[in-house]
């Protein structure tokens, strides 16, 4: 909640690096909801290719109230349109993964991949705005650090960088976590 805010703001990003607290400062501001809806984008996580990623994963579901529910789905606007809970989107970095992934084209860019990606950001932006109900999406800063030699990481940084202004443009607060700290932007 901004300093001056007397009640949660209805959309809420909170974006910052690597383990700043992110989703902890997220989950705070739906902790007094009735309902909670938690929007986990991407593939569910193998433990058997990436133990880590399944680790970490794990540690978030744990901390999570059980009368939360959880839907994972890379359709996001269709959850938020639902209208029926506080939602928490955590996070909008493995949603674009998985729509580039949807899309294929980490390597080479196919025909019309930036279109249909604009589309589905706009579909997302649509539901976003349109909640009638807290939301809150959690997202990764990755644009603070060197540019990748490697294409795919220079399409994840980009595209995640105007995914993130999008969705901050669209909401009413906008929080950068730094070492646990939560600025209000």
């Amino acid at each position: 909640m901004s300093p001056l805010a007397s009640a949660p703001a209805q959309r809420t990003l909170v974006t910052g690096g690597a383990r700043s607290g992110k989703s902890r400062f997220a989950e705070g501001l739906v902790a007094d909801a009735e309902t909670v809806t938690y929007v986990a984008p991407g593939p569910v996580p193998d433990p058997a290719t990436d133990a880590e990623w399944a680790a970490r994963v794990r540690v978030h579901q744990q901390r999570r109230p059980e009368h939360w529910t959880t839907v994972e789905t890379d359709d996001v606007a269709a959850v938020l349109r639902r209208g029926d809970d506080a939602y928490l989107v955590d996070c909008l970095g493995t949603w674009v993964t998985a729509v580039v992934d949807g899309l294929g084209t980490w390597d080479v860019p196919l025909p019309d991949w930036q279109a249909d990606f604009d589309a589905r950001v706009e579909d997302l932006l649509d539901a976003w705005r349109s909640t009638p109900r807290i939301a809150v999406a959690v997202t990764n800063e990755v644009g603070w650090g060197l540019v990748s030699e490697h294409r795919s990481g220079r399409v994840f940084t980009d595209l995640l960088g105007q995914v993130n202004a999008a969705v901050a443009g669209a909401s009413e607060d906008c929080v950068l976590m730094v070492a646990g700290r939560a600025l209000y932007v």
